[in-house]
């Protein structure tokens, strides 16, 4: 049976905040408990229904990804058990779906690589022949692959608020030259070994966001969470076709049934249909499993 988390309703631990989707707990100084839930944002906005066993897919997939990208850059990661951290009674809020990670100090740019010029993208290459500051060659067609991935940062934004795309001398001035340098090559060196290993599996990943932190040493951790369905744009290859906007499996689907409703895009959101979820929960356990080879953990 799937298992549904909306909310999280831990006790055993202070709640620092609630994200679009993920529940973050302090363990003691030093750690955190994030726990993802089955929310959903579409356009910004939370939807007010769940995804069954969403979170338990994303938890897992990054988990796979922390581990096949370890040797790139060193992440947030602790190895201690959810479950080990909270209340006995409070058990299945977190089993298969939390990680207890390093506190660190988030660096608040979103670091952004496309391998595809797609999504916006698309529409400042359309506008500009340029993708966040990044000039590309004439007469590139939607989907189309680049020559080179790119890196196009963006500025963290509040909950309810787009990230705000901005340009790599931006990012220099924000966190200084020589960390945004490091933040950029580590970012493309990431995407492509993940673009290779998803390759093999028949995925074009066309794009995906990550996001770093810092110790108290200055050290840099990747963190947050890496090449879920949430964060990247996931392509079935055999459906790839330049020109057109391949199938992804994300929550474009729901996004495609927002967009046919009579909807301003603010809160609150249209009332998802049963078949809209049902939908959606498949498709983030196929890309799951035909990502990592893994069905969903118990």
């Amino acid at each position: 049976m799937p298992s549904v988390l909306y909310e999280s309703t831990l006790k055993s631990l202070p709640l620092l905040g609630r994200g679009k989707v993920r529940d973050n707990y302090a363990v003691g100084d030093d750690k955190l408990l994030i726990v993802t839930t089955d929310r959903l944002s579409a356009f910004d906005v939370i939807m007010g229904e769940p995804i069954p066993d969403k979170g338990r897919v994303l938890n897992q997939m990054a988990n796979f990804w922390f581990d096949k990208l370890a040797h790139v850059v060193p992440n947030h990661l602790t190895g201690v058990a959810p479950e080990s951290v909270v209340a006995p009674d409070e058990v299945p809020q977190v089993a298969g779906r939390a990680v207890v990670v390093r506190r660190l100090k988030p660096i608040l740019v979103e670091a952004v690589v496309r391998g595809y010029l797609t999504g916006s993208g698309w529409k400042d290459y359309q506008a500009s022949g340029s993708v966040c500051g990044v000039a590309l060659p004439a007469g590139l067609q939607n989907a189309q692959r680049l020559p080179e991935p790119i890196f196009t940062p963006a500025a963290k934004a509040d909950i309810g608020h787009h990230d705000e795309n901005i340009t790599f001398a931006e990012v220099e001035q924000r966190i200084g030259a020589e960390l945004a340098a490091r933040i950029r090559d580590i970012s493309i060196s990431l995407y492509k070994t993940a673009a290779d290993y998803a390759a093999t599996r028949g995925i074009i990943i066309a794009d995906t966001k990550f996001e770093f932190g810092l110790n108290d040493d200055g050290k840099l951790y990747l963190m947050d969470e890496v090449l879920t369905a949430d964060s990247s744009r996931f392509w079935p290859a055999d459906q790839y076709r330049v020109g057109t906007n391949p199938p992804s499996f994300d929550k474009q689907f729901v996004r495609d049934w927002l967009e046919a409703q009579p909807w301003s895009k603010a809160p609150p959101a249209p009332k998802l249909p049963h078949e809209v979820i049902d939908k959606t929960a498949a498709k983030y356990r196929e890309a799951l499993e035909r990502l990592t080879g893994q069905p969903l953990h118990g």
